[in-house]
């Protein structure tokens, strides 16, 4: 077969390939174009859901940012000049009180994205420092059942160390041998172990005394190695 019929027949070939293919959309002429709407509208939805999970989350970070300005802002010293353009408040109970109304709010709006869950720990923290246990307790609950392991550890934390300031020591026993049991790098084996044994020096020093040298055996170099070492000479 000479080189011209072969392209002749490649041609032929190309011709009816497309002509059956423009043919077949065609035929099938109403279905591509629902179907090409669709996809066009399926992706629309994708990227105006992303474009509108960015702007919020943005949104989120940048109230929570604020929020621990208020948290974390110093308190105004008797005597000392006042500076008219930064938040000032003379107790923590004040200034607990001013972040935990933005920690709340964002926590009620944007509660389905992890700035919302950190703002629900933090207003825990700040329902603490208002003496509001019930509010505390209920907030501090929800971050300890959440999917953050790290987060929901330190939540359990605060937790505990709430249930033993209010007279429910075996309710704190139990979250502090959970953290034990599983710990992370927001909250290690050794702090809950040191928490625990701070818990039961009163009642248990013989308990305590165990978990003190526990963690002082552990890593003898570790900042909470020193700590119970230190803990170990006051117990009788």
């Amino acid at each position: 077969m000479d080189t011209q019929t072969r392209h002749a027949l490649k041609q032929d070939s190309f011709v009816r390939a497309t002509t059956s293919g423009l043919g077949w959309l065609q035929d099938h002429r109403a279905n591509t174009v629902r179907t090409s709407i669709a996809v066009v509208a399926i992706l629309a939805v994708a990227i105006g859901g992303s474009v509108l999970y960015n702007q919020r989350n943005e949104a989120a970070r940048n109230a929570f940012g604020q929020a621990l300005e208020v948290y974390t802002s110093p308190l105004q010293q008797p005597g000392a000049p006042v500076d008219a353009s930064q938040p000032a408040y003379t107790t923590s109970a004040d200034r607990a009180k001013e972040a935990n109304r933005e920690f709340v709010a964002i926590a009620d709006r944007y509660g389905w994205l992890s700035t919302g869950i950190n703002a629900r720990y933090f207003a825990g923290l700040s329902f603490v420092e208002m003496g509001q246990t019930a509010a505390a307790e209920t907030a501090l609950k929800q971050v300890a059942d959440s999917r953050d392991r790290s987060l929901a550890n330190l939540a359990k934390y605060a937790l505990a160390g709430l249930y033993h300031q209010s007279g429910r020591d075996p309710q704190a026993v139990e979250l502090y041998q959970q953290l034990i049991a599983k710990p992370t790098d927001s909250v290690p084996a050794s702090a809950a172990k040191l928490a625990l044994a701070d818990l039961y020096a009163p009642t248990n020093p013989a308990q305590a005394k165990k978990l003190y040298a526990e963690i002082q055996d552990k890593d003898k170099a570790s900042a909470a190695a020193q700590i119970a070492a230190e803990k170990l000479k006051s117990l009788p």
